[in-house]
């Protein structure tokens, strides 16, 4: 099952980006990662996230299906 890891950064627009550890081309700085754990989706993964980061989305690179504009 894939690891996933939220960015503690907020994107401008106030999102929390939710990234898949293993192939994540834009992947957020190591200190700036809080791990989630592993999932068998990038929709567990965000439901995850949103419980410290309400306001959480799927990458746009590597969580395409969980991304929302």
């Amino acid at each position: 099952m894939p690891r996933y890891y939220v960015n503690m950064n907020a994107q401008a627009n106030g999102d929390h980006e939710v990234h898949r550890a293993d192939n994540c081309p834009t992947p957020a700085n190591e200190e700036n990662r809080r791990y989630l754990g592993t999932f068998d989706s990038c929709r567990e993964a965000v439901r995850e996230a949103k419980k410290v980061y309400p306001q959480s989305n799927g990458c746009a690179n590597c969580s395409l299906p969980c991304h929302t504009s």
